[in-house]
């Protein structure tokens, strides 16, 4: 290299974390993205500018899916560590105001035959032996 090389990437100690979160489909996403947006206000080392922001990323298999974003100033404190206070928080809001997180559900179809016919029937004999 002959010419000098600016890293601008060390201009500002400002740092933007992402924490994704899922919701389950009968949620009320006005009322999640207001818990969302006060969970990051209720949590310490995140500043106020740039401002949080809340989205909502896509529809998923289980959940609607949202991103907050959110903006410290002191990444050597560790990255990880905010990520969880904020989701902490998101879990106690969610919890006070019935916001379901959902976990993946998923449809078995069986194919009619003789090991099926023989589970049922084995199923049925011994629901009527408990009775």
């Amino acid at each position: 290299m002959i010419n000098q090389v600016v890293n601008w990437s060390y201009s500002s100690r400002d740092v933007r974390v992402r924490a994704p979160v899922g919701v389950s489909y009968g949620s009320d996403l006005k009322l999640v993205s207001e818990l969302l947006y006060q969970a990051v206000e209720e949590t310490s080392r995140i500043l106020e500018r740039p401002k949080p922001r809340v989205n909502i990323m896509g529809f998923g298999d289980s959940s609607v899916d949202f991103e907050v974003r959110f903006w410290i100033q002191d990444p050597e404190e560790g990255l990880a560590n905010i990520r969880s206070d904020v989701y902490l928080r998101i879990w106690e809001l969610f919890q006070k105001n019935d916001i379901e997180i959902p976990f993946p559900q998923r449809d078995l179809n069986l194919r009619a035959g003789k090991q099926i016919d023989r589970l049922i029937e084995a199923m049925s004999a011994q629901n009527g032996a408990k009775k």
